[in-house]
């Protein structure tokens, strides 16, 4: 009987365990797992810290559980429990100096109803009579395989729509510029009402007329404890395979038919397979002696340098009602501001009788005005606009930055075809795989999503030779032979 094919998966964070949880349930104790993380810490991104009485998130803050697999894993890790649902609904965008409501029935920005965009009064009257104009206009032939978003929505809607939704909404997700942004990567439901319809606004009427009802749930939840609490449960259920922190790979190499990863440490590891769930530029760095080719276009993916500050106001610091989620900011209004959530009113175990907490994200591709300031001048910059925008009348009372150098990536336009020469680059290397954000999606459910595609390769890959060798399946580990 041959000895248990061994994983190694560099690096902890959400992509990383998932991956490890997934290949877990499939192969039980029949695989070698082997997870390094160069951090002290495992989950990336994904960071809870005690801040004002609360635990709070430092990184991504909410979960897209209308995914299926985001769903399915809290559900497998015993988390449904833990779900937070918003609180209100609804936000609003800083625009021309003032909170106006982002209208209703917008997707990234594109309307469906003409009425509720009107009542926001983002766009001027010649703003609006463009807008209207995709009612009108006759079919656009899209000549390009992967355009901008700016390439789809402005010849249709018009400028102001695309900088005063579009842009904000967008720039919020992903600190990025969506004149720069694929719509094929970034918004792929755009692109296909693009295709699809000689009209943006009524293909999403004709959209929404066919989906199927709403069931009521929420789309986005966070959980109580923070979203550390899906590390914490991942790491539970990995604790029976070898999770190394503070160990950092610096190369992959190959040996014979199997993998060598060479440690910072000095140490070494062998491994029938290998999934990196890192950035692109580490992937590349890896990369660089076994694949330079894919190394070169790894190193090519772009990443925006963000950073989260939270803030705790006395209660009586807030004259206007918090009537939302929070806001967001368009780039054209020139401040360091991306977005607010107003954490206090849209969560509700973090309502406080005597606190607001706001939590704020600065940063977006290409305007990095606030890497050099410190932090009490990054929050005193922060703190001018938030007076100006929600009329604060007191200076915080607790503030926690946390600094994400090259937190996001940028899925600009060409991302798939990088993708596709990443692919064919490492065709000849079987048992190699990359994952997450920098890929196929940057949130928690997109890197979920993808980790259960890869574990599926892996686990379809390191049994092919094998299963004939194992004579029955552990109790409760269907055997090798049914994996598919």
């Amino acid at each position: 009987m041959k000895s248990r094919p061994r994983v190694v998966i560099v690096g902890g964070g959400i992509g990383g365990l998932a991956t490890a949880h997934f290949l877990h349930r499939r192969l039980g104790t029949q695989v070698q797992l082997t997870i390094v993380e160069g951090a002290p810490r495992l989950g990336g991104k994904v960071a809870t810290q005690r801040f004002s009485g609360h635990l709070v998130d430092t990184g991504p803050d909410a979960l897209l559980v209308r995914s299926p697999a985001m769903a399915a894993l809290l559900e497998d890790l015993g988390l449904h429990h833990e779900q937070v649902a918003p609180a209100l609904q609804g936000a609003h965008v800083w625009s021309r100096g003032r909170l106006r409501p982002l209208p209703s029935g917008t997707l990234f920005g594109i309307p469906d109803r003409l009425l509720p965009l009107l009542r926001s009064r983002l766009l001027s009257p010649a703003g609006l009579a463009r807008a209207a104009l995709d009612l009108v206009l006759p079919r656009r032939r899209i000549v390009s395989p992967d355009p901008s978003i700016a390439d789809l929505v402005v010849p249709r809607l018009g400028s102001q729509v695309f900088d005063r939704l579009v842009e904000p909404l967008l720039g919020g997700v992903h600190a990025g510029r969506a004149g720069e942004l694929s719509a094929r990567s970034t918004v792929p439901d755009i692109e296909a009402l693009a295709r699809n319809n000689r009209s943006l606004y009524l293909g999403l009427r004709r959209l929404r007329r066919h989906s199927p009802p709403t069931s009521g749930a929420p789309i986005l939840v966070t959980l109580d404890g923070g979203l550390v609490r899906l590390v914490e449960a991942l790491a539970t259920r990995l604790a029976d395979h070898d999770v190394r922190m503070d160990s950092a790979a610096r190369l992959v190499t190959r040996v014979g038919d199997r993998y060598r990863i060479d440690m910072l440490d000095g140490q070494s590891m062998v491994a029938d397979s290998v999934v990196l769930a890192t950035p692109a530029f580490v992937a590349a760095r890896l990369l660089a002696d076994l694949a330079p080719d894919s190394a070169t276009v790894l190193a090519e993916i772009p990443y925006a340098d963000v950073a989260t500050v939270w803030l705790a106001y006395p209660r009586s610091a807030a004259d206007r009602p918090l009537d939302g989620t929070g806001f967001l900011v368009p780039p054209e209004e020139g401040r360091l501001l991306v977005g607010c959530t107003w954490s206090s009113a849209k969560w509700p175990h973090l309502a406080d009788d005597n606190v607001v907490l706001i939590r704020c994200l600065v940063g977006r591709h290409g305007d990095r005005r606030w890497v050099s300031m410190d932090d009490d001048t990054l929050v005193g910059r922060v703190h001018e606009e938030l007076v100006e925008a929600m009329g604060l009348t007191a200076v915080p009372v607790h503030q926690r930055i946390k600094r994400w150098p090259q937190g996001l990536p940028q899925y600009l336009v060409g991302h798939q075809d990088r993708l596709d020469a990443v692919d064919e680059a490492l065709r000849h290397l079987p048992g190699l795989y990359l994952t997450g954000a920098a890929y196929r999606g940057i949130g928690v459910a997109s890197c979920v999503v993808d980790a259960e595609r890869i574990a599926q390769d892996v686990a379809q890959y390191i049994t092919k030779d094998v299963a004939q060798d194992v004579p029955e399946a552990s109790a409760g580990v269907r055997p090798l032979t049914e994996v598919n």
